[in-house]
């Protein structure tokens, strides 16, 4: 198996710079109205620029990383079972080439870029990069969270203070719950302080990492949207837990992951939410 370490992990931010460089940027507000279609449903977009971002990073990987397997967002949906390999792995790279492909493709700038490092399950490495202002929030496994940008020194961050439940503003995508619960999610959530969506996981997670938002219930647990970001908000401080309790893995394909700002939060949280596992 191919060693991952920094050398590798500087890599791997330089092959995603390149690829947003070369990919990403130049379509921005740029697309065609063929280069952009529908996938599971009219809002789950895909672009000409997520496809040939994965590519080429997929490329750049394989080269870098030749004993890595490399699970990309659209190389799964063109072929599910790619995801089922994942289990196996003693080393794989995820990656996520357009992060809030819907807000890309409307011309809106809170979109990202994600990738996760995976050895035998276990997160060790994830990245959430900003193609708009070329900075990035990266952590490895027991190693902190860190925001960085080119030539500057990185910053350690750290997940926001614990506070009562009324002060609490954090990210939950209404939309994508079931849809018999919504009225009696959007009841509970007015419990917190403010609730909303980013339509982009890498951005919600960027703002866990730096404090600036509490929290964040996801509806699904695709590993290109939460790997990397599970293991940041955990290296800024924060807790993290499926909505049942259960630790998160990569490899985990149903559940709801709730992150917060420590465990006793966490659990608060979890008092108001609970229902949603339920029967």
């Amino acid at each position: 198996m191919t060693r991952f370490d920094e050398t590798a992990a500087d890599r791997l931010l330089e092959i995603v710079r390149d690829a947003a460089r070369v990919e990403v940027l130049p379509r921005f507000r740029n697309l065609r109205p063929d280069a952009i279609s529908a996938k599971s449903s009219p809002s789950d977009l895909v672009t000409e620029a997520d496809q040939r971002s994965e590519a080429r990073m997929t490329a750049a990987i394989n080269a870098a990383l030749p004993d890595a397997l490399v699970i990309g967002e659209e190389a799964v949906a063109a072929d599910p079972g790619l995801l089922d390999r994942l289990d196996g792995a003693d080393l794989a790279v995820i990656l996520d080439p357009i992060d809030g492909t819907w807000n890309y493709a409307h011309g809106l700038a809170t979109f990202g870029m994600i990738l996760a490092v995976v050895a035998g399950g276990e997160t060790v490495f994830g990245l959430l990069y900003d193609p708009i202002g070329d900075d990035w929030v990266m952590a490895h496994r027991g190693g902190g969270a860190w925001f960085g940008r080119p030539g500057e020194t990185a910053t350690r961050l750290r997940a926001a203070a614990p506070g009562p439940l009324d002060a609490m503003t954090g990210y939950v995508p209404l939309h994508m719950f079931d849809a018999a619960r919504r009225p009696a999610l959007a009841s509970a959530l007015m419990a917190f302080g403010r609730v909303g969506s980013l339509g982009c996981s890498c951005h919600e997670y960027r703002m866990l990492a730096q404090g600036h938002e509490s929290f964040c219930l996801t509806a699904s647990l695709n590993a290109w949207d939460h790997a990397a970001g599970e293991l940041i908000h955990r290296e800024a401080g924060g807790h993290a837990a499926l909505l049942d309790g259960r630790a998160y893995r990569a490899t985990m394909r149903e559940g709801m992951l709730l992150t917060a700002p420590d465990e006793e939060s966490w659990n608060a949280i979890r008092a108001t939410l609970g229902f949603l596992i339920e029967g």
